[in-house]
Formats: structure tokens, C-alpha cells, sequence
């Protein structure tokens, strides 16, 4: 594991990606609280990650402003907090797959989480298990569409044929929950984008 971090973390150094590495999640958490100004405004993407770092309940109740679409009460509020956090200081999410090579691979439902990690949000913090590194872009592309969607379109309470066949047939399902694929390559700013990767298995 300590070799794979070493080029992880010069490999996404050449991409303008900073990598921290952690044991446990309770370190990358008090990491974040320690990073993040308590004035600051978080918007945080769905994660499973982060729902087991209760995250977004500690950083509302130390006196951040935290729109999470998780806590919304009707989809109209969901729409409004998404849209909200795409303009915060802060944001939190994780990723369905990195490449060793230096490449964060996700795929989105209705996009919101791709496009505040690609712009807009001043800060990015990636949070990411072990369990999510593939050596190669396509090896973390395969994870994703064969593995990651199955997971989390039953977590959503959707049923798209990948969940019978068990892998990605590109279907035209209403319950289709794969229709943003995102590959980043880099980040043009430096040092906007952190990527922590736990030595643990978390997420999908």
C-alpha cells in the first residue's frame, strides 16, 4: 500500500491534485474540521463515505453553513440545495473510482456532484478507501459502470437492469442512475482540488 500511495501521490502531484493519506476515517475527518474554517459555507455531494463521517451534522453544528441535499425535506429543497452548493467555499464529496495514474472517475445521476468537483466551489476535498483505487483508467472506468451504479442505484430505491445482469448493458431504463460519466485529468488551479485516501474499504 505504501508503494501504491508514493506514486499516487506524485502522479496526481504532476496533475495539480494534492493527495493526503490516511489510516482511518476519524483522521481524515479531523482533517477536514481542521482545514475548513467554521465561517465557511460547505456543500457536500451524497456519499456514503460521508454519512459515516457524520460530517455535515458536526461541521452545521460548530457554526459552518452546510447544504446537503440529504437533509432536504421535498425534491424542491433537494434542487435548491444542490444548486446552492455549487457557489460555497467548501466542497465535500467522495469518488467512485481513481486511477494510479492520476485520474478520478465518477458517474452521476443528475450531475450535481460532477460539476461542482469540476467548477465552482472555491476548495474540493475528495474522500476515497482503498477499495476504490484501480491501477488504470480503464480498469476504474470498468468499476464504476460494473460495480459503483448496481450499488448505489439500490441504495436509491431504483431497479435499471444492471442490477439483474450485473453489469452495464447502456440501457434506456427510467431507473437509469448513470447518465454523467466524469473523468478528471488534472485541475487547472493548484491546490483547489485534495484527494485523502483512507487505508480502509469505504463506499461504493
Amino acid at each position: 500500500m505504501n508503494m501504491q500511495i508514493e506514486k499516487l501521490i506524485t502522479n496526481f502531484k504532476d496533475r495539480n491534485i494534492r493527495v493526503l493519506h490516511f489510516n482511518k476515517l476519524e483522521e481524515a475527518k479531523e482533517k477536514i474540521l481542521e482545514i475548513i474554517p467554521i465561517d465557511s459555507t460547505v456543500g457536500v455531494g451524497n456519499s456514503k463515505t460521508l454519512k459515516q463521517m457524520d460530517i455535515s451534522k458536526i461541521l452545521s453544528n460548530r457554526g459552518n453553513i452546510v447544504f446537503d441535499k440529504t437533509n432536504a425535506k421535498n425534491k424542491e429543497e433537494i434542487k435548491v440545495l444542490k444548486k446552492k452548493s455549487l457557489i460555497t467555499d467548501w466542497y465535500l464529496t467522495s469518488s467512485n473510482a481513481i486511477s494510479e495514474d492520476g485520474q478520478i472517475v465518477n458517474i452521476d445521476h443528475s450531475g450535481n456532484r460532477v460539476a461542482a468537483m469540476t467548477y465552482g466551489p472555491d476548495k474540493v476535498i475528495i474522500v476515497v478507501g482503498k477499495n476504490k483505487i484501480r491501477k488504470t483508467l480503464e480498469e476504474a472506468i470498468d468499476r464504476v459502470r460494473n460495480h459503483s451504479v448496481q450499488l448505489n442505484a439500490k441504495r436509491a430505491g431504483y431497479n435499471p437492469p444492471c442490477l439483474t445482469t450485473k453489469k452495464c448493458v447502456d440501457c434506456r431504463s427510467k431507473d437509469r442512475v448513470c447518465y454523467y460519466l466524469s473523468i478528471i485529468e488534472g485541475q487547472f488551479e493548484p491546490e483547489r482540488m485534495l484527494l485523502f485516501i483512507i487505508d480502509e474499504e469505504l463506499g461504493f
